[in-house]
């Protein structure tokens, strides 16, 4: 009986615990322009490690935000060296809450853009076989760390 109200218990509280996280993962009602504001980084692993996304963030105000996202796709030539194919982009996207949403004026190309914690953002990318022009294998997608909370300042006016 003592063993049968141990798992119980034990259930219950993980249960509860999942609860939780579950509700830490939904979406916030918004989001500060200084948590928005920065760059933000996905470093590659093994052989590649020294590559990296980088995405500039800039909070518009009025429900837009700027981002220029400069993009790779790192490989192995033949020879062993080293190599990527590479794209960026740059433009306005909505944001309501902690989620932005990007689409091209095509609708090739689409972007989501989560505010998951402070320090944290994840890009997830819906695009049809035109793309969004980036080199081939270049993706978004991704979870992306902050490394600078400066306003970004970027290469083109818009």
């Amino acid at each position: 009986m003592r063993k049968q109200a141990f798992c119980l218990v034990l259930v219950l509280a993980v249960m509860m615990a999942a609860a939780t996280f579950v509700v830490a993962q939904g979406s916030r009602k918004s989001v500060s322009a200084a948590e928005v504001n920065g760059t933000y980084k996905m470093n590659f692993l093994g052989k590649f490690k020294k590559f990296s996304n980088e995405v500039k963030i800039l909070a518009l105000g009025g429900g837009k935000i700027r981002f220029a996202m400069d993009l790779l796709y790192p490989y192995s030539m033949k020879n062993g060296e080293p190599t990527v194919n590479m794209g960026g982009f740059d433009d306005e996207a909505t944001i309501v809450g902690d989620i932005a949403n990007y689409e091209s004026e095509d609708g090739n190309c689409k972007f989501v853009f989560k505010f998951v914690r402070p320090g944290t953002l994840k890009i997830t990318e819906d695009q049809t076989e035109a793309g969004c022009g980036f080199g081939r294998n270049v993706m978004a997608s991704g979870t992306y760390r902050k490394v600078s909370g400066k306003k970004p300042t970027f290469d083109q006016e818009q």
